[in-house]
């Protein structure tokens, strides 16, 4: 028998939710793992972008490569590890390195997006088991009044309506939560990978402006040393007549 009009706690309505609840009990402290997992993750993974460029264009202007692959080395961040994918090959043309930023960049996308598939099914599959312990209580109850032929007392009804409306309420506790975090942490994933797309099209453009500055100047020492000396013309100094 349930004693409908006793104060029923946590522990309790666990105990009385019936097999299914502990399934979604399950399914709560996995979504809730892996958001936090997955915060603690993007909070890693973030940098300011246009900081880390302005210090980088210094280096690279500079032709100093191998400091600028150590700074980027030092970042451990998704953006970081695309500049430096650019920096390793600077030598090649403008159209090999969008490939190889492009490359780097889709490498780093599954890493963002890790877990996030499976919290979006943990979403999704919530209220799906918490409508089946509905149907299993109501079947339960049901199968209660045609064993008795007619003569049960409303508790023994009761209890199956208390298990669906348990594990119907567990159901919607998991889904809420699970899918406003996917929500957020797809919204942090996009704007990590608008990080990694803008660090990538400015580390190309500092890669080519550097070439450019590199060019300016040998063509200029070219032309200084090709440039023949100009001979002075002589002057003649005539005596003063006394």
């Amino acid at each position: 028998m349930i004693d409908l009009t006793s104060a029923a706690g946590p522990l309790e309505l666990v105990s009385k939710g019936g097999p299914l609840v502990w399934l979604l009990l399950g399914c709560l402290c996995v979504s809730g793992a892996i958001f936090l997992e997955r915060l603690a993750y993007f909070h890693r993974a973030s940098m300011n972008v246009g900081e880390f460029l302005a210090g980088l264009a210094t280096l690279i202007s500079r032709r100093n490569f191998a400091e600028a692959l150590q700074e980027c080395v030092a970042t451990r961040v998704p953006a970081g590890r695309v500049i430096h994918s650019a920096l390793l090959r600077h030598h090649v043309p403008r159209e090999q390195l969008k490939e190889i930023v492009q490359e780097a960049g889709q490498l780093e996308v599954p890493r963002l997006e890790r877990y996030l598939g499976l919290l979006n099914a943990l979403a999704h599959i919530g209220p799906l088991i918490g409508l089946l312990g509905t149907l299993i209580g109501l079947l339960d109850s049901f199968t209660r009044l045609s064993t008795s032929n007619g003569l049960t007392t409303p508790a023994d009804v009761a209890h199956g309506v208390y298990q669906s409306l348990i594990t119907a309420a567990l159901g919607l506790v998991i889904a809420i939560p699970a899918w406003l975090g996917y929500a957020f942490l797809s919204a942090r994933a996009r704007s990590l990978m608008h990080d990694m797309e803008r660090a990538g099209i400015e580390i190309v453009n500092l890669i080519e402006d550097s070439r450019s500055a590199s060019n300016i100047v040998e063509f200029h020492q070219a032309a200084v040393e090709s440039t023949p000396p100009v001979a002075m013309p002589k002057t003649r100094t005539r005596g003063l007549k006394g």
